[in-house]
């Protein structure tokens, strides 16, 4: 019963707003487009600048997914540094990951936030990852990450050492046990 009252909640919502807005019809859904390489296509290449929990990398040595063929690396576009959900995230990602990914695996987290922000979001949560900035999203708008007003949506791609994606998850719950779960069976896949 619930699930058909939250279907119809969906269904009268533009009602109402085009009954509000006073327009002669109602407005239309749109579909969102979801691009971004899909499993076994290769990663597109990149360049990024960087912070860690103790330092803000070089601006001539920007984090380079080219450099880093021959592993398994694992990036994690996520909307906003301090906001509960990308805390969860990360917290769940530091807590878990000598079992998640082990020690061979390069993990980036990519938002368009500031170096300084970054920085200072990896010192709280003491987290050994490099945390990337791309603050205009053009990065994130290649990997289907980049959603409106400048936020990114949350999603997690495993790339394999050849530098094809091995895994996509365009819709990562940091609160869903099983979304964990996947990704560490997608980075042991990989490393095969």
């Amino acid at each position: 019963m619930r699930r058909f009252l939250g279907l119809v909640a969906v269904l009268l919502v533009p009602h109402a707003l085009w009954a509000q807005k006073g327009e002669s019809k109602p407005i239309t859904p749109t579909a969102i487009v979801v691009k971004g390489p899909d499993a076994g296509q290769r990663a597109p290449d990149f360049a990024l600048q960087w912070a860690t929990r103790d330092t803000i990398g070089p601006v001539d040595a920007p984090f380079r997914l080219a450099d880093n063929l021959g592993k398994v690396v694992v990036l994690a576009f996520y909307p906003r540094d301090f906001t509960r959900g990308c805390t969860a995230q990360f917290q769940a990602f530091t807590a878990q990951r000598d079992s998640l990914f082990g020690p061979d695996v390069v993990v980036v987290g990519i938002s368009a936030d500031s170096l300084s922000t970054h920085q200072r979001f990896a010192r709280s949560l003491d987290m050994p990852f490099l945390l990337l900035s791309d603050p205009d999203q053009k990065v994130s708008d290649r990997y289907g990450s980049a959603a409106s007003g400048g936020l990114n949506r949350r999603t997690v791609y495993v790339i394999r050492p050849d530098g094809k994606v091995a895994y996509r998850n365009m819709d990562f719950v940091p609160v869903d046990p099983k979304a964990y779960q996947l990704l560490k069976r997608a980075v042991a896949e990989a490393a095969r």
